[in-house]
């Protein structure tokens, strides 16, 4: 079992922060939003695209897999009652030559081995596509 350790802590009503080690993130917590920090729900759609980008990381030499660059897009879906996460869809490109198969092959493992993914997968749906960089 590993275990993570994060704190959090209000500065005033326009936002906060989280530390983690030698980290810190600005969290939007005004009530008005803020456009220089993520919102909750913004940190929730981060922490998927870091696990699939983290996720990345250790499956390609193991994979043998040739890539140059990977981006995640993703989007979600709030309902207002009760308040939830109901859909998240997201889009991995890959700037890679690999064929076909072994892009499948790659996502398949994100989807797999992701800590985040599989305990998000499990709340709500979610679902998306690997392409290759046009």
């Amino acid at each position: 079992m590993l275990d993570y350790t994060v704190t959090a802590r209000r500065i005033d009503e326009h936002g906060s922060e989280a530390r983690t080690k030698d980290a810190l993130i600005v969290l939007d917590t005004d009530m008005k939003g803020r456009a220089d920090a993520f919102n909750p729900a913004e940190m929730l759609l981060a922490s998927l695209a870091a696990c699939m980008l983290k996720g990345t990381e250790r499956v390609i030499p193991m994979l043998e897999f040739d890539l140059r660059g990977i981006e995640v897009s993703l989007r979600g879906q709030r309902q207002d009652s009760p308040p939830k996460m109901v859909k998240i869809d997201y889009e991995i490109v890959v700037d890679t030559d690999e064929t076909d198969q072994r892009l499948d092959l790659l996502h398949r493992n994100l989807q797999k081995y992701g800590t985040i993914y599989n305990t998000l997968a499990g709340a709500t749906e979610v679902s998306g596509q690997i392409r290759r960089k046009d």
